[in-house]
């Protein structure tokens, strides 16, 4: 096992409506210094098809982000683990939301990008007056849903707090 810390700040600005959260970033998203960086990782595709956009670099999919109101965060600070599996996260430090919530308080609701992420915020911060909602992984382990399928759920969550 070895002691990792959250690598880089979360996406977010005044204007955030919605934050997603996953659990901890992967080996991928270490190695490329962004969220949902592997390659066969869902996300950015299926932001990709809701928006109908080209998402191209880590720039460009950060100025996506802010442009429509969407923050990006995980709820582990640090932790140790020896790969990406959310199974092998031990020692965990969440982050600060109490904080976070406070200073960006435009945030209408948190979407969690897998179950590990939702558990551990309930865990941790369940008293927190915001409204939640799981959504399926879009990791490449999660593999009991088409991406279409996880696509509509995405769009329909985001579609209650943006324009989409």
């Amino acid at each position: 096992m070895q002691n990792y810390s959250h690598p880089f700040s979360p996406i977010i600005d005044d204007n955030t409506r919605i934050l997603f959260l996953g659990s901890f970033p992967s080996i991928a998203s270490f190695e490329h210094s962004f969220y949902y960086a592997h390659s066969r990782n869902a996300f950015w595709p299926i932001m990709e098809k809701i928006f109908k956009v080209i998402l191209t670099d880590n720039e460009t999919k950060r100025a996506f982000c802010l442009a429509h109101k969407i923050g990006l965060w995980d709820v582990i600070g640090s932790c140790e683990r020896e790969n990406s599996s959310d199974s092998n996260l031990k020692g965990i430090v969440p982050n600060d939301f109490e904080k976070l919530l406070q200073t960006h308080p435009n945030i209408a609701a948190i979407g969690f990008t897998g179950k590990k992420a939702f558990d551990l915020f309930q865990k941790y911060f369940k008293e927190l007056p915001i409204e939640m909602e799981l959504l399926p992984s879009t990791s490449p382990a999660h593999a009991s849903m088409t991406r279409d399928e996880k696509t509509t759920l995405y769009k329909t969550f985001l579609q209650r707090y943006l324009t989409v």
